[in-house]
C-alpha cells in the first residue's frame, strides 16, 4: 500500500474541524489556533506525537470533558493523524469511526446524543 500524500498536524485539525462544525457554530477556534503554524509534514512515525499533542490541546480546552464538539474534534484529529489517507473522508463517517476508535465503541452519553443530534450513528 502506497504512502498517504505528506499532510501537516494543521491540516488535520483543520480538516477535523470542518468535519465536525462545518457551520463554524461550535466554537473550535481555539483548537484551530493551536495548531495553526504545525505545518511540519507528518510521518508515520510522528502519529504518536501528533496523538499526545492533540489530546494535550483538547484537555486544556476542555478538562472536564463536557463540549462533544472538541471532543469529537479531537477524536477525529486523532483518527486522521493515523489514517490520513481519510482525510477527505465523508463527515458523518469520519466522526463515527474516529469517536468509536477514541472510545472504544462506546462514547459516553453527551456525545452519543451529541452525534445523533447530527445524524451520526456511532
Amino acid at each position: 500500500m502506497a504512502e498517504p500524500a505528506p499532510v501537516t498536524l494543521s491540516e488535520i485539525v483543520h480538516r477535523a474541524v470542518v468535519v465536525t462544525d462545518p457551520d463554524g457554530s461550535e466554537g473550535l477556534d481555539d483548537l484551530l489556533e493551536r495548531f495553526e503554524d504545525d505545518d511540519e509534514p507528518l510521518g508515520s512515525t510522528t502519529a504518536e506525537i501528533a496523538e499526545q499533542r492533540i489530546a494535550e490541546a483538547i484537555g486544556a480546552l476542555d478538562p472536564q470533558e463536557e463540549d462533544p464538539a472538541v471532543q469529537v474534534a479531537g477524536a477525529v484529529a486523532t483518527y486522521l493523524a493515523y489514517r490520513r489517507d481519510e482525510l477527505g473522508g465523508e463527515p458523518h463517517e469520519l466522526m463515527a469511526l474516529a469517536t468509536r476508535a477514541e472510545f472504544d465503541g462506546r462514547p459516553p452519553e453527551p456525545i452519543m446524543r451529541w452525534l445523533a443530534d447530527r445524524g451520526v450513528d456511532v
